[in-house]
């Protein structure tokens, strides 16, 4: 499969209502902006996900096979949301530059 700028995003998920209601108030709540922080990093890691399983059949080739593999990339990404590192420095970053 070639890899180019047309197939390297998933444009459904970057239509993502997550983060339309975002206020500033809301941001400089602590609370509130680890869990921006870890939703932009689930985000971040399902793009990563859909992009690198593309191709593969680990939900089988049968009918639905995509929305049980976009299912289980998006329960695995929730579930890692945290863990890699990405939403501690977004959420430093943001509440350095908040105050």
């Amino acid at each position: 499969m070639e890899i180019n700028s047309s197939n390297l995003v998933n444009n459904d998920i970057l239509n993502t209502k997550k983060f339309d209601n975002l206020n500033v108030d809301e941001i400089k709540d602590e609370e509130k902006l680890r869990e921006i922080s870890n939703d932009f990093e689930s985000f971040f890691i399902n793009q990563i996900m859909d992009v690198s399983l593309r191709s593969s059949n680990i939900a089988g080739e049968e009918v639905g096979s995509d929305i049980v593999k976009s299912m289980y990339i998006q329960a695995i990404a929730d579930k890692s949301s945290g863990t890699f590192g990405i939403s501690d420095m977004l959420f430093d970053f943001l509440s350095k530059n908040n105050k």
